[in-house]
């Protein structure tokens, strides 16, 4: 009888360790979500001018984007997520050097057309990493509209809007919130404007389109992690943004020839070409599709 009251508890022991396993591995299935990383340059850490974009100190800016990216990378894990993807999204795509990048993230780099996030099925969350204010945003660093080179400013529904609002307008048509914004303190001032609830990150004062007041680097890395952490921790609190449709998008172009909208000398166009296309969707919109 002894023998069958040990063996009935050995068995009893086992199941509800088989059950205590299981729950775990539901629970840790539950909780598995994924991170989409959007990293442009102009509002990276360290960066306050045109020649760490594309002049004579662009290595120097890009070895800064690389060191954002996995400052955030780090806080996506630290916080979780179970799958990072992170866009390289200055320019062509192809800024960063992929060795450097940390391993345990998806790097997306190089041309992607149609798309304006690709690999973005599945995203719970949006991180908008190193981004710049709207065109002539006074003070704004390297602020401009998508082109320095040829828009003058562009409105989404009759409201002036800069890259934020495109692409968090672009994220709310996946189901997918924008959580983290990181830059300067003009475009974290914008992404409050257009996303409620959203966490900022700030790594510099602007102090003018080619200067600014930085956050020490290895400071600005810590505090990007940190709110990396703070805003995936909310990610389910944080709303998408509310957009009308057919959603009318206006651009004002620049004449050829012109100044760069965040050179100290330009002056705005009094009568810039205007296009205007509505349709229901943003990205399209944007992309011309």
């Amino acid at each position: 009888m002894n023998l069958i009251k040990r063996q009935l508890s050995i068995t009893n022991q086992t199941i509800i360790l088989f059950l205590l396993i299981l729950s775990l591995t539901f629970s840790n299935t539950a909780q598995a979500f994924k991170v989409y990383v959007f990293t442009d340059m102009e509002g990276c850490s360290g960066i306050t001018g045109s020649e760490q974009i594309g002049g004579t100190r662009k290595d120097e800016g890009k070895k800064f984007m690389a060191e954002d990216m996995n400052a955030c990378i780090a806080g996506c894990f630290a916080a979780g997520a179970t799958e990072v993807v992170v866009r390289d999204g200055h320019g062509g795509g192809t800024n960063v050097n992929a060795k450097l990048i940390d391993s345990r993230a998806k790097l997306v780099q190089g041309p992607t057309p149609g798309v304006r996030f690709k690999d973005f099925d599945g995203a719970d969350a949006l991180i908008l990493l190193g981004y710049h204010a709207m065109a002539l945003t006074p003070g704004g660093v390297l602020a401009h509209s998508y082109s320095s080179a040829s828009i003058q400013g562009m409105w989404l529904n009759g409201r002036e809007v800069g890259e934020i609002g495109v692409d968090a307008a672009i994220a709310a048509e996946h189901k997918v919130p924008v959580v983290m914004v990181s830059g300067d303190d003009k475009v974290c001032a914008e992404a409050k404007a257009w996303i409620p609830g959203v966490i900022t990150c700030e790594v510099k004062k602007g102090t003018g389109p080619q200067s600014a007041d930085i956050v020490p680097v290895e400071e600005a890395h810590r505090l990007i992690k940190q709110k990396t952490e703070e805003a995936l921790a909310r990610r389910k609190d944080i709303k998408m943004i509310k957009v009308k449709y057919p959603a009318t998008l206006r651009w004002d172009y620049l004449p050829k020839g012109s100044l760069r909208t965040h050179n100290p000398a330009f002056k705005p166009v009094d009568n810039p070409r205007r296009v205007e296309k509505s349709g229901d969707s943003v990205e399209k919109l944007l992309l011309g599709k």
